[in-house]
C-alpha cells in the first residue's frame, strides 16, 4: 500500500526555545488551522504536552464534521515532536514537527506521512485530498509568520 508525503519548511528570526513553545499550546494549533475547517479542540484544557498524551478534535471539511484523535507518539523539546492521527480519516497520518536554531533564527520543518482511507479506491481522490492539505499547510505557514512577527516581534533578540 502506497503512503503519501507532504512537507513544509520556513524560516523565522526567533530563537528555538520561543518557537517551539508556541506549538507546546494546543490553542495555538486552531490559530493556525485555515477557519472553514471549524477547528474546535474538544479534549478539556489545561492539555500539557507530553509524550503518550491523546487530544480529540472536532472538524469538518466540505461541511462533513470529524472527529480526530491524535497522539504525541514522540517528544524531544524544542527540537522534535510527532503526532499520530489514532482515530479520524486518514488510514496513515504521522506528523514530524522539527525544529532547527541557529543564533536566534528557527527552522521550522513539517512532514507528514499519509494513507487515505479504502485504499486502493481512495487514491482516486488523492489529487482532490493533496490540493486541500497543500492550501491548509500553506495557510498554516503563512499565518504562524503573522503571528511570530505581529505578536511575538520582541521575542526575535533583533528589536
Amino acid at each position: 500500500m502506497k503512503a503519501n508525503v507532504i512537507t513544509r519548511s520556513m524560516k523565522l528570526p526567533f530563537n528555538i526555545e520561543n518557537v517551539f513553545q508556541f506549538f507546546c499550546d494546543v490553542k495555538n494549533l486552531q490559530r493556525i488551522t485555515p477557519p472553514e475547517l471549524n477547528f474546535k479542540i474538544l479534549t478539556p484544557r489545561p492539555i500539557e504536552i507530553i509524550e503518550g498524551i491523546t487530544i480529540d478534535y472536532q472538524m469538518s471539511l466540505f461541511k462533513i464534521p470529524f472527529l480526530w484523535r491524535s497522539k504525541i507518539t514522540v517528544w524531544n523539546p524544542p527540537f522534535e515532536f510527532v503526532d499520530s492521527q489514532i482515530k479520524g480519516p486518514y488510514n496513515i497520518w504521522v506528523h514530524t514537527h522539527r525544529f532547527h536554531g541557529d543564533n536566534n533564527n528557527t527552522t521550522i520543518e513539517d512532514r507528514v506521512l499519509y494513507r487515505l482511507p479504502l485504499w486502493p479506491i481512495g487514491e482516486m481522490a488523492h489529487w482532490l485530498v493533496r490540493a486541500q492539505l497543500n492550501r491548509i499547510f500553506d495557510y498554516r505557514l503563512k499565518t504562524i509568520k503573522e503571528i511570530f512577527l505581529k505578536e511575538h516581534k520582541s521575542l526575535s533578540g533583533n528589536s
